[in-house]
């Protein structure tokens, strides 16, 4: 236990270490350059605005949490599904890889008026611009881990007789799993920024609104301090659900390749 908290605080060291520097660097910068609030804070301003609205914020970390990771889940059910598909019919890979591309080509913010439209405002429109643009990763990883596999193996399945659903079972999906695992990694953080995106669009009300709406609204106010400070937010509320994904991830494969190397 010892050694892990002390391999954790080797790891967390550096990046603290910078972010101090960087801070101090910001702070000197401000008072040097006499730079009006308005345009940018010093830390010690976004900290207390920060502080002082820190309830709000809150709460809108967590609705626009809830809005990244169902996006997040949905993409990754979704694409694992689409992935099989590609990965055991060509033909339905030759006729849908272009339409999948086009979730990652075309800009979201092009894309979220019309799901506004279709869907109203509120959650439900935030998750699917936050599945939208998560999606794409998810089809690719899945679909190559499916398809790329070693030569040899595959001789070997068929040189045994193995059906295509042993293939599957025992080939493929096992491969597959790293590829999953390193497409998830990509779509939490996309997740975030879809959930986002979708905010500056759909909002919630006055009520409820999440951190992509409150980023709307201080930077309308100039509550520069304030839009800092959701900045923040939405930069940590992105790291913790990446990192929560990774942590997953990693355990993830370590106990499948200590299970493969044992077994």
């Amino acid at each position: 236990m010892g050694s892990r908290m002390a391999t954790a605080l080797r790891s967390a060291l550096p990046p603290l270490a910078l972010f101090l520097v960087f801070a101090a660097g910001w702070h000197a910068a401000t008072v040097a350059f006499a730079i009006p609030a308005f345009i940018l804070p010093g830390p010690a301003e976004v900290a207390l605005a920060a502080a002082s609205n820190a309830s709000r914020l809150a709460s809108a970390t967590l609705l626009t949490a809830v809005a990244a990771v169902s996006g997040f889940c949905a993409s990754v059910v979704i694409g694992c599904l689409i992935g099989f598909a590609f990965s055991q019919w060509t033909i339905v890979r030759n006729g849908c890889y272009p339409y999948a591309i086009f979730l990652q080509t075309v800009p979201i913010v092009a894309i979220a008026p019309l799901i506004i439209i279709w869907f109203g405002t509120g959650l439900q429109s935030v998750i699917l611009v936050s599945f939208i643009v998560s999606l794409f990763p998810m089809i690719t990883n899945a679909t190559a881990g499916l398809t790329t596999l070693d030569r040899d193996l595959l001789a070997l399945f068929r040189l045994y007789g193995a059906t295509r659903g042993q293939t599957l079972v025992k080939l493929r999906l096992p491969a597959a799993v790293p590829f999953v695992i390193a497409g998830a990694k990509t779509s939490s953080g996309m997740s975030v920024i879809g959930a986002i995106v979708g905010e500056f669009f759909a909002g919630y009300g006055a009520e409820r609104y999440g951190l992509g709406y409150l980023i709307t609204l201080t930077s309308g106010q100039l509550k520069t301090a304030y839009l800092f400070s959701a900045v923040l937010c939405s930069t940590l509320l992105g790291l913790i659900t990446f990192g929560a994904v990774s942590v997953a991830g990693n355990a993830i494969l370590k106990r499948w390749f200590s299970h493969q190397t044992h077994g």
